[in-house]
Protein backbone atom coordinates (compact mmCIF):
# COMPACT_ATOMS: atom_id res chain seq x y z
CA UNK A 1 0.00 0.00 0.00
CA UNK A 2 1.43 3.02 -1.07
CA UNK A 3 1.71 5.79 2.32
CA UNK A 4 0.13 8.59 0.09
CA UNK A 5 -3.60 6.58 -0.30
CA UNK A 6 -6.20 7.88 1.97
CA UNK A 7 -7.91 4.38 1.40
CA UNK A 8 -6.75 1.41 3.21
CA UNK A 9 -5.90 -2.00 0.81
CA UNK A 10 -8.27 -5.18 0.61
CA UNK A 11 -6.14 -6.70 3.65
CA UNK A 12 -7.67 -4.19 6.13
CA UNK A 13 -11.24 -4.15 5.22
CA UNK A 14 -11.65 -7.76 5.69
CA UNK A 15 -10.00 -7.66 8.94
CA UNK A 16 -12.65 -4.95 9.62
CA UNK A 17 -15.30 -7.01 8.54
CA UNK A 18 -14.12 -10.12 10.16
CA UNK A 19 -14.86 -8.56 13.51
CA UNK A 20 -18.14 -10.05 13.59
CA UNK A 21 -19.21 -8.50 17.05
CA UNK A 22 -19.14 -5.11 15.85
CA UNK A 23 -22.40 -5.90 13.45
CA UNK A 24 -24.84 -5.67 15.99
CA UNK A 25 -23.75 -2.22 17.10
CA UNK A 26 -22.12 -0.75 13.18
CA UNK A 27 -24.28 1.20 11.47
CA UNK A 28 -27.35 -1.00 10.71
CA UNK A 29 -27.60 -0.97 14.68
CA UNK A 30 -29.45 1.31 17.12
CA UNK A 31 -31.18 4.34 15.68
CA UNK A 32 -30.93 7.57 17.02
CA UNK A 33 -32.14 7.84 20.29
CA UNK A 34 -35.67 9.41 20.90
CA UNK A 35 -35.18 13.03 22.71
CA UNK A 36 -31.77 13.42 21.39
CA UNK A 37 -30.93 16.97 20.40
CA UNK A 38 -29.30 17.06 16.73
CA UNK A 39 -26.60 19.65 16.39
CA UNK A 40 -24.90 20.24 13.07
CA UNK A 41 -21.48 21.95 13.16
CA UNK A 42 -21.07 21.90 9.79
CA UNK A 43 -22.42 21.71 5.84
CA UNK A 44 -21.27 18.11 5.47
CA UNK A 45 -23.88 15.12 6.66
CA UNK A 46 -21.49 13.83 8.39
CA UNK A 47 -20.72 16.78 10.54
CA UNK A 48 -23.29 16.63 13.85
CA UNK A 49 -23.55 15.47 16.57
CA UNK A 50 -26.39 13.88 19.10
CA UNK A 51 -27.00 15.38 22.34
CA UNK A 52 -28.92 13.49 24.73
CA UNK A 53 -29.63 15.21 28.25
CA UNK A 54 -29.64 12.78 32.00
CA UNK A 55 -32.69 11.06 31.65
CA UNK A 56 -33.63 12.56 35.43
CA UNK A 57 -31.94 15.26 37.36
CA UNK A 58 -29.32 17.61 36.87
CA UNK A 59 -26.38 17.13 34.68
CA UNK A 60 -22.83 15.27 35.95
CA UNK A 61 -21.63 17.22 33.09
CA UNK A 62 -20.75 16.82 29.10
CA UNK A 63 -19.29 13.45 27.73
CA UNK A 64 -18.38 13.67 23.97
CA UNK A 65 -18.33 10.05 22.70
CA UNK A 66 -16.18 8.96 19.56
CA UNK A 67 -16.48 6.19 18.18
CA UNK A 68 -13.65 4.10 16.25
CA UNK A 69 -13.47 2.08 13.38
CA UNK A 70 -9.56 2.86 11.76
CA UNK A 71 -10.72 6.04 11.27
CA UNK A 72 -13.10 3.79 8.41
CA UNK A 73 -16.41 5.70 6.58
CA UNK A 74 -18.04 1.97 7.45
CA UNK A 75 -18.48 2.54 10.74
CA UNK A 76 -20.55 5.79 12.33
CA UNK A 77 -21.69 7.38 15.06
CA UNK A 78 -24.14 4.59 16.07
CA UNK A 79 -21.50 2.70 17.63
CA UNK A 80 -21.74 5.50 20.34
CA UNK A 81 -25.49 5.30 21.06
CA UNK A 82 -25.89 2.72 23.44
CA UNK A 83 -23.08 4.30 25.22
CA UNK A 84 -24.82 7.76 24.97
CA UNK A 85 -27.82 6.07 26.58
CA UNK A 86 -26.11 4.45 29.41
CA UNK A 87 -24.71 7.73 30.22
CA UNK A 88 -27.63 9.82 30.08
CA UNK A 89 -29.58 6.93 32.31
CA UNK A 90 -25.80 7.23 34.90
CA UNK A 91 -26.72 11.47 34.75
CA UNK A 92 -24.59 12.78 32.25
CA UNK A 93 -25.14 14.81 29.51
CA UNK A 94 -23.66 12.76 26.33
CA UNK A 95 -22.33 14.32 23.01
CA UNK A 96 -22.63 11.30 20.48
CA UNK A 97 -19.87 12.90 18.19
CA UNK A 98 -20.06 12.39 14.11
CA UNK A 99 -17.02 12.94 11.70
CA UNK A 100 -15.57 12.81 8.26
CA UNK A 101 -13.52 9.54 7.78
CA UNK A 102 -11.88 7.66 5.77
CA UNK A 103 -14.20 7.33 2.57
CA UNK A 104 -15.81 10.32 3.43
CA UNK A 105 -13.87 13.11 3.09
CA UNK A 106 -11.99 11.93 6.15
CA UNK A 107 -8.50 11.71 6.99
CA UNK A 108 -5.53 14.68 7.83
CA UNK A 109 -6.77 16.74 8.29
CA UNK A 110 -10.54 17.01 7.77
CA UNK A 111 -11.25 14.66 10.94
CA UNK A 112 -9.41 16.38 13.17
CA UNK A 113 -10.89 20.19 11.75
CA UNK A 114 -14.39 17.81 13.17
CA UNK A 115 -13.56 16.51 16.43
CA UNK A 116 -12.25 20.15 17.25
CA UNK A 117 -15.35 21.92 15.65
CA UNK A 118 -18.11 19.24 16.96
CA UNK A 119 -16.95 19.67 20.73
CA UNK A 120 -16.50 23.76 20.47
CA UNK A 121 -20.50 23.75 18.85
CA UNK A 122 -21.16 23.04 22.56
CA UNK A 123 -20.39 26.41 23.02
CA UNK A 124 -23.43 27.16 21.52
CA UNK A 125 -25.87 24.98 22.83
CA UNK A 126 -28.50 27.01 24.81
CA UNK A 127 -28.41 26.09 28.75
CA UNK A 128 -25.27 23.75 28.82
CA UNK A 129 -22.94 23.82 30.94
CA UNK A 130 -19.64 23.40 29.48
CA UNK A 131 -17.41 23.72 32.58
CA UNK A 132 -16.68 19.52 32.68
CA UNK A 133 -15.98 18.23 29.40
CA UNK A 134 -14.97 14.47 29.37
CA UNK A 135 -14.40 12.51 25.92
CA UNK A 136 -14.53 9.39 25.97
CA UNK A 137 -13.53 7.18 22.62
CA UNK A 138 -13.05 3.98 21.72
CA UNK A 139 -10.32 2.61 19.25
CA UNK A 140 -9.37 5.35 16.57
CA UNK A 141 -11.79 7.57 18.39
CA UNK A 142 -9.67 7.15 21.43
CA UNK A 143 -6.92 8.78 19.66
CA UNK A 144 -9.17 11.56 18.39
CA UNK A 145 -10.61 11.61 22.60
CA UNK A 146 -7.27 11.91 23.91
CA UNK A 147 -6.10 14.51 20.59
CA UNK A 148 -9.23 16.59 21.62
CA UNK A 149 -7.81 17.19 25.36
CA UNK A 150 -4.36 17.90 23.94
CA UNK A 151 -5.32 19.96 21.41
CA UNK A 152 -3.84 23.36 23.06
CA UNK A 153 -1.04 21.44 22.88
CA UNK A 154 -0.46 21.35 19.36
CA UNK A 155 1.56 23.56 16.97
CA UNK A 156 -2.02 24.93 14.37
CA UNK A 157 -3.06 27.66 15.62
CA UNK A 158 -6.87 26.18 14.15
CA UNK A 159 -6.74 23.76 16.82
CA UNK A 160 -4.92 24.94 19.20
CA UNK A 161 -7.43 27.26 20.61
CA UNK A 162 -10.52 25.32 22.32
CA UNK A 163 -13.96 27.46 22.64
CA UNK A 164 -14.61 24.42 24.80
CA UNK A 165 -11.45 23.11 26.58
CA UNK A 166 -11.72 19.39 26.94
CA UNK A 167 -11.21 18.87 30.90
CA UNK A 168 -10.44 15.03 30.92
CA UNK A 169 -10.10 12.13 28.70
CA UNK A 170 -10.97 8.51 28.57
CA UNK A 171 -9.53 6.04 25.64
CA UNK A 172 -11.02 3.00 25.02
CA UNK A 173 -8.36 0.16 23.54
CA UNK A 174 -7.15 3.72 21.91
CA UNK A 175 -4.51 4.06 19.32
CA UNK A 176 -2.43 6.45 21.18
CA UNK A 177 1.08 5.75 19.91
CA UNK A 178 1.32 6.06 15.92
CA UNK A 179 5.28 4.82 15.45
CA UNK A 180 4.13 1.87 17.64
CA UNK A 181 0.99 1.66 15.46
CA UNK A 182 3.05 1.38 12.56
CA UNK A 183 5.48 -1.01 14.15
CA UNK A 184 2.57 -3.07 14.68
CA UNK A 185 0.85 -2.97 11.38
CA UNK A 186 -2.73 -2.43 13.33
CA UNK A 187 -5.82 -2.25 10.76
CA UNK A 188 -3.19 -3.12 7.76
CA UNK A 189 -1.71 0.24 7.88
CA UNK A 190 -4.60 2.70 9.42
CA UNK A 191 -2.73 4.95 10.60
CA UNK A 192 -0.67 6.13 7.27
CA UNK A 193 -3.59 5.68 5.52
CA UNK A 194 -5.40 8.44 8.14
CA UNK A 195 -2.48 10.82 8.42
CA UNK A 196 -2.30 10.42 4.22
CA UNK A 197 1.66 9.79 4.87
CA UNK A 198 4.30 8.28 6.42
CA UNK A 199 5.67 9.44 9.38
CA UNK A 200 9.13 9.51 7.71
CA UNK A 201 7.69 12.03 4.61
CA UNK A 202 5.34 13.91 6.98
CA UNK A 203 7.10 14.58 10.33
CA UNK A 204 4.99 17.30 11.14
CA UNK A 205 1.72 16.06 10.71
CA UNK A 206 2.78 13.17 13.39
CA UNK A 207 3.57 15.70 15.83
CA UNK A 208 0.58 17.39 15.54
CA UNK A 209 -1.97 14.20 15.43
CA UNK A 210 -0.49 11.60 17.57
CA UNK A 211 -1.15 11.61 21.09
CA UNK A 212 2.17 10.04 22.48
CA UNK A 213 3.72 13.65 20.94
CA UNK A 214 1.89 15.69 22.90
CA UNK A 215 2.59 14.96 26.10
CA UNK A 216 2.50 16.33 28.99
CA UNK A 217 -1.28 17.00 28.92
CA UNK A 218 -2.39 19.53 31.13
CA UNK A 219 -5.61 17.44 32.01
CA UNK A 220 -6.00 14.30 33.01
CA UNK A 221 -6.47 11.01 30.80
CA UNK A 222 -7.22 7.62 31.79
CA UNK A 223 -6.99 4.66 29.61
CA UNK A 224 -9.01 1.78 30.13
CA UNK A 225 -8.04 -1.81 27.36
CA UNK A 226 -8.99 -5.37 27.21
CA UNK A 227 -6.25 -7.37 28.37
CA UNK A 228 -7.24 -9.99 25.82
CA UNK A 229 -7.22 -7.12 23.02
CA UNK A 230 -5.50 -8.56 19.96
CA UNK A 231 -6.84 -5.78 17.57
CA UNK A 232 -5.30 -2.67 19.22
CA UNK A 233 -3.10 -4.12 21.67
CA UNK A 234 -2.70 -3.30 25.49
CA UNK A 235 0.58 -2.02 24.55
CA UNK A 236 -1.04 1.03 22.82
CA UNK A 237 -2.29 2.28 26.52
CA UNK A 238 1.26 0.81 28.38
CA UNK A 239 3.28 3.28 26.20
CA UNK A 240 1.19 6.31 26.16
CA UNK A 241 0.96 5.91 29.72
CA UNK A 242 4.39 5.33 30.21
CA UNK A 243 5.62 8.66 28.38
CA UNK A 244 2.80 10.64 29.84
CA UNK A 245 3.77 10.19 33.28
CA UNK A 246 7.37 10.23 32.52
CA UNK A 247 7.02 13.35 31.07
CA UNK A 248 4.72 14.71 34.62
CA UNK A 249 1.08 14.11 33.21
CA UNK A 250 -1.61 12.73 34.90
CA UNK A 251 -2.40 9.27 33.35
CA UNK A 252 -3.24 5.58 34.46
CA UNK A 253 -4.37 2.37 32.44
CA UNK A 254 -6.48 -0.01 33.66
CA UNK A 255 -6.70 -3.44 32.20
CA UNK A 256 -9.98 -5.18 32.31
CA UNK A 257 -11.38 -8.47 31.18
CA UNK A 258 -12.63 -9.00 27.36
CA UNK A 259 -11.34 -8.01 24.03
CA UNK A 260 -11.48 -4.71 21.86
CA UNK A 261 -14.85 -5.05 22.24
CA UNK A 262 -15.97 -5.67 25.92
CA UNK A 263 -15.16 -1.87 26.44
CA UNK A 264 -18.06 -0.90 24.82
CA UNK A 265 -20.66 -3.37 25.55
CA UNK A 266 -22.60 -1.32 28.08
CA UNK A 267 -23.66 -5.09 29.82
CA UNK A 268 -19.79 -5.75 30.86
CA UNK A 269 -18.07 -5.27 33.72
CA UNK A 270 -15.79 -3.35 31.51
CA UNK A 271 -17.89 -0.46 31.27
CA UNK A 272 -19.19 -0.48 34.66
CA UNK A 273 -15.22 0.50 35.53
CA UNK A 274 -15.49 2.94 32.91
CA UNK A 275 -18.42 4.88 34.20
CA UNK A 276 -16.89 4.53 37.70
CA UNK A 277 -13.55 6.03 35.64
CA UNK A 278 -15.73 8.76 34.87
CA UNK A 279 -17.58 9.68 37.85
CA UNK A 280 -14.03 10.19 39.60
CA UNK A 281 -12.81 12.93 37.23
CA UNK A 282 -16.15 14.85 37.78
Amino acid sequence: MEHSSPHLGRRTLLALVGAAVLAACSPGGPSRPEGAQMISYGDDDAQFLELTRPTEGASKGVVVVIHGGFWQSQYDLSLGRPLAASLAERGWTAANLEYRSLGNGGGWPATFDDIAAGIDALADVEGLDTSTVITLGHSAGGQLAVWAAGREEVANPDWNRPRVPVTAAVAQAGVLDFGLAIEQNLGGGAVEAFMGASLAEEPARYDDGDPIRSVPLQVPVRCVHGGDDSTVPPAQSASYVDAATAAGADATTTVVDGDHFTVIDTGSKAWATTLQILDDLR
